[in-house]
């Protein structure tokens, strides 16, 4: 049976490690605080149609790729951590300078201030997620761990998706968006403090290292991989435009606890080609019911539930497909993959199917199917040619 399972080793979850993955759950909250709430905030106090919303909340997705190429570099001439804390204290100025821009309600409130401010915020963010995730967690972990320690760790930032929006509404409703500017802050620099309280072993710099490669960025002959991934998380951030409730958020929530005990329990010995599988199938699943019964208490579990399985089976394909050193790499590809489906579906959420639910679940439906018969026709016979691990 072509079947593989993530082991368990108790002793990777030690203190460093623990520190690290909640930097970057904090770190990630940071930005989904505002997925909710921002648009909101720009429609209803700057007066930003629904398309200029969209722009801004699509940009942020072309920010990741703007430091990406620099990442091996800046992490071989300068201290790794550093590099990562040097990237959160940027997120945090961001969040302070729209803070301080917001409570002058001036007319420097534009769209171009707004774009600027989400591009280089996403330009930051992406800088010290690639960092955390594809060097500093690699680095405190024995190799026989890594699988693992990339595994757990995503799932920390993986719960940010419905803890970061949930707590954003619930923050906006009592303390209005220089509230959840305030929370996006607070996060960041907790962030910030757990990081650097962990300790990392010195690595001597490797000679030759090109200011601007691909290493550390993106994964090239992974593409197929990642535009299946992007189809998917697009979807995701097509629902996130739909004005729902904290509950919304909690339900999803408990689909992720349920994707992990499926993933441990009912997936452990299972074909590998049926995580995917179920896992759009229950995304599927979700978009009838939210069409059909808007109300329903199944749908946001479903999307959680799919969404957790999908994510952590996607990112241990990129793994497997990645060569020798190129672990890191993998984790990166990764990451844009999901980061730019997200901010992919917002702009389109926003800019093409605002208070058009129908079609925007319908078009969801549609790259929900397409994502489908590209994995099952072609995605996963092209995965099993191609892995190396």
């Amino acid at each position: 049976m072509n079947s593989q399972n993530t082991p368990v080793h108790i002793k990777l979850w030690h203190r460093d490690f623990w520190l690290m993955a909640t930097s970057s759950l904090l770190l990630t909250m940071s930005v989904y605080l505002l997925i909710p709430v921002m648009p909101r905030w720009l429609m209803e106090e700057l007066h930003f149609s629904p398309v200029e919303v969209g722009r801004s909340m699509g940009v942020f997705g072309l920010g990741l790729y703007l430091m990406g190429a620099l990442c091996s570099w800046l992490v071989q001439h300068y201290r790794r951590n550093v590099v990562c804390m040097w990237a959160i204290v940027a997120v945090a100025v961001n969040l302070a300078l729209l803070w301080y821009v917001d409570i002058l309600r001036c007319q420097m409130m534009d769209l171009t201030i707004i774009m600027l401010h989400r591009f280089l915020l996403g330009a930051t963010f992406g800088l010290a997620q690639m960092v955390l995730s594809s060097t500093l967690i690699i680095d405190t972990c024995e190799s026989y761990q890594r699988t693992e320690a990339n595994h757990s760790a995503s799932w920390f930032a993986r719960f940010a998706l419905s803890l970061g929006p949930m707590v954003g509404l619930i923050v906006y409703s009592l303390y209005g968006f220089d509230g959840v500017l305030w929370g996006a802050l607070g996060c960041a620099i907790a962030a910030l403090v757990l990081l650097k309280t962990v300790s990392f072993p010195f690595r001597s710099p490797e000679e030759g290292i090109k200011v601007v490669s691909l290493d550390r960025f993106f994964l090239t002959h992974g593409w197929i991989l990642f535009f299946n991934l992007l189809l998917v998380t697009t979807v995701i951030g097509l629902l996130l435009t739909m004005a729902f409730e904290p509950l919304f958020y909690t339900l999803m929530m408990g689909g992720f606890f349920l994707a992990l005990l499926a993933q441990r329990f009912v997936f452990r010995d299972a074909e590998l080609k049926s995580e995917i599988i179920t896992g759009l199938t229950l995304l599927l699943a979700a978009l009838l019911i939210l069409l059909i019964a808007p109300e329903s208490p199944v749908s946001p579990i479903f999307v959680g539930l799919s969404a957790g399985i999908i994510g952590s089976r996607f990112l241990l394909f990129f793994i497997k497909l990645s060569r020798h050193c190129q672990r890191g790499t993998s984790q990166s590809t990764y990451f844009l993959g999901w980061e730019t489906g997200l901010s992919a579906g917002l702009a389109l959420g926003y800019g093409c199917f605002y208070e058009q639910p129908t079609m925007l679940i319908y078009t969801a439906l549609a790259l929900t199917g397409s994502a489908l018969l590209l994995y099952h026709f072609y995605t996963h016979q092209w995965f099993v040619r191609n892995k190396n691990r």
